[in-house]
């Protein structure tokens, strides 16, 4: 049974000091390397449809391809600035009105001219880290191809790393056209990636990618999709949801199968790696560059983040709202007399549990055959 300073480096979930140590040391490089520890394995058996939802991802991925260059339309103008304003509503400070409030807080004294700053830094923050995580999205899959033995999920990944790559470029090029260009990786998103890219068992990559970091991703565009009315973002976000529900509903249908052949101290690792997963993301949501980039005591913000009462952080909430219910089907949450289950207690996200998973969900976000129908018609 690990402890917490094996599973996260730090004796508690919400040491200050242990968040803060953690740092980006090669900021400045283009180039960053992680060691790939698995076999690549080759499978004879190549009966297409032996795992028939496999299958059937497979059939809907060769027919949901779009192309960044030619189905967005890149002539809309963005103004950064006309970006935020919807999300910040009657007050500057939008979901930071309360930190505006707090007696101790660093940025109490901004006006509205910090404020909209603070919305457009954390835009373009936002987005960069969806890029970064896009790109470790298809190093993920790609080392997935290798490793999967079974030849329905080797194509499937195959459709996923041309979808990946993809989303690195369209982010990409929203960033440095619309925006004002990207931020580098955040510190806790890269470790997460690292662990995720390093570890030698196929399902590992499978549950920290397809599961975590990629159903954060699909809850976080569907916020932002709901909120934004900028029309290339909503129509890029549209798209890049379509793939991402498939990518999820790819690591539950694998994982399950083979989850449930697994005994309870492998369970138990894969517990222990979930809830590593969730905490790195967390963490990194606490977007410390921002703060860092505003002039802000950036210790002092975090300090105030960790302390935050739940009421004041559901967007941060809504960020596993894909993540709970996918791990509650994969059996993960009630093993070893449900420690995953209490320690998403503990960071505040277990009412996500009985919301829907995303094993068949993804048909709904089908948005490349909804509007090739309707041009049908």
């Amino acid at each position: 049974m690990a402890s917490d300073q094996e599973i996260l480096g730090r004796d508690e979930v919400n040491d200050l000091e242990g968040i803060i140590a953690i740092t980006n040391t090669d900021v400045a490089e283009t180039i960053h390397t992680v060691a790939d520890n698995a076999d690549t394995i080759f499978t004879w058996d190549y009966e297409k449809g032996a795992r028939p939802a496999l299958n059937k991802l497979y059939e809907k991925a060769k027919h949901a391809q779009w192309n960044a260059e030619t189905d967005l339309d890149w002539t809309i103008d963005v103004d950064p600035e006309n970006i935020v304003s919807p999300l910040q509503g009657d007050n500057a400070a939008g979901p930071f009105e309360w930190l505006a409030n707090h007696p101790d807080s660093p940025v109490k004294n901004f006006g509205d001219k910090e404020w909209t700053q603070v919305g457009v830094e954390s835009m373009n923050w936002r987005l960069s880290q969806f890029m970064h995580g896009e790109q470790g999205a298809l190093l993920c899959t790609a080392k997935i191809v290798e490793t999967v033995p079974w030849i329905d999920a080797k194509y499937y990944a195959s459709t996923q790393v041309m979808d990946e790559a993809r989303h690195v470029e369209v982010f990409a090029k929203y960033l440095r056209e619309k925006l004002t260009g990207f931020y580098p990786i955040n510190a806790h998103l890269k470790l997460l990636l690292d662990d995720i890219i390093a570890d030698s068992r196929w399902d590992m990559t499978y549950l920290g990618m397809q599961i975590m970091v990629e159903g954060l991703a699909l809850a976080a565009f569907g916020f932002m999709y709901q909120l934004t009315e900028e029309p290339l973002l909503k129509q890029l976000l549209r798209y890049v949801m379509s793939d991402e529900a498939r990518h999820v509903a790819f690591g539950v249908l694998s994982l399950k199968e083979y989850y449930a052949e697994l005994t309870d101290a492998e369970l138990r690792e894969r517990q222990e790696f979930a809830f590593e997963a969730a905490v790195r993301m967390r963490d990194r949501f606490l977007q410390q560059e921002v703060w860092e980039r505003m002039g802000v005591d950036t210790r002092q913000m975090v300090k105030i983040l960790l302390e935050a009462p739940a009421d004041q952080l559901i967007f941060q909430q809504m960020l596993f709202s894909k993540i709970v219910p996918n791990c509650k089907k994969l059996g993960l949450l009630d093993a070893s007399g449900g420690w995953l289950r209490h320690r998403f207690e503990e960071i505040g996200v277990i009412q996500f549990e009985d919301w829907a998973d995303t094993g068949e969900e993804y048909l709904e976000f089908d948005a490349v055959s909804q509007d090739r129908a309707a041009a049908a018609s």
